[in-house]
């Protein structure tokens, strides 16, 4: 058996399989890839540095995978994209400050002076299900919370039968 031989990633379990001996190192935690994702925001340059640290700040936004777009900050409860669009998220306003919008972008929430004030604001609309992000896609925690509570309210605008547009990820 040659210890060259590719590992095969499932995307449905995520879970690693040897196609020989070769030495399995686990996979990455839901917690390593969200930490990863928050050093690529503040690497990525899109977003002031101090949104960043006041959202890492609040540990109910530091579980979830930040992204960015057109200088926004942007939350999802999953770690794959397209992530959810389900958290309002936060952007430059013009003359300095927040705007804070969503979760979807026809959606407002208002001014923030301050990055505080903004993640302030993001906070008291998370969704209560805003837990540690889901390894997978959007359509990926969709079915696992639908097989945790069936008639579970809100998940057809996870898994794409809402009536509502969900906005393309790829605007960044």
């Amino acid at each position: 058996m040659s210890a060259s031989a590719p590992i095969v990633l499932t995307s449905k379990e995520k879970t690693r399989m040897p196609l020989d001996d070769q030495d399995m190192s686990p996979l990455p935690t839901g917690h390593e890839i969200v930490q990863a994702g928050w050093q690529v925001v503040r690497q990525d340059g899109r977003v002031r540095d101090e949104l960043i640290d006041a959202a890492y700040q609040e540990p109910r936004l530091r579980q979830l995978f930040p992204w960015t777009g057109m200088g926004e900050l942007h939350f999802s409860r999953c770690t794959d994209p397209r992530w959810t669009w389900d958290i309002p998220y936060i952007q430059p306003a013009k003359g300095g400050g927040y705007w804070v919008s969503g979760p979807l972008r026809s959606e407002s929430v208002g001014p923030a002076a301050t990055a505080e004030q903004a993640v302030a604001m993001v906070i008291a609309r998370l969704p209560s299900d805003a837990s540690p992000a889901f390894v997978g896609t959007p359509e990926q925690l969709a079915t696992h919370e639908a097989s945790l509570t069936p008639d579970r309210p809100g998940t057809q605008a996870l898994n794409g039968t809402s009536s509502q547009p969900v906005p393309p990820h790829d605007a960044c």
